[in-house]
């Protein structure tokens, strides 16, 4: 499965901000989609998922504040991102579980200015 994620990438804090995963399959085949983030010097985190029944998950920190959801017919999962944070600049991550393999995208940045 390949993943792409796309979104403008800087955006003031308090702002908003909307990042796409496009997949190259069908996303209703995956076990579960999700988004992560690396900020500097800090490790990779779980942001929130969205499982194969539409249930979602989120980090304690985001939750209130960002929206994760799928469109099936276009294979694209997203993040609304809403009152975004400085210390929330980070690369953010989409990745996918196939019941048998996980997959990455390859990371856009997000720049969150104060």
């Amino acid at each position: 499965v390949r993943l792409v994620e796309s979104g403008v990438g800087l955006v003031q804090a308090g702002g908003s901000l909307r990042l796409s995963c496009a997949a190259s399959e069908n996303i209703f085949r995956l076990n579960v989609m999700g988004w992560y983030r690396r900020a500097p010097g800090k490790q990779r985190e779980l942001v929130a998922t969205i499982s194969s029944g539409g249930s979602t998950n989120y980090a304690d920190s985001v939750k209130g504040r960002f929206t994760v959801s799928r469109d099936i017919a276009e294979n694209t999962m997203y993040l609304q991102m809403n009152s975004l944070k400085a210390e929330e600049t980070a690369v953010y991550y989409c990745y996918a579980n196939d019941y048998v393999l996980g997959y990455w995208g390859q990371g856009t940045q997000v720049t969150v200015s104060s």
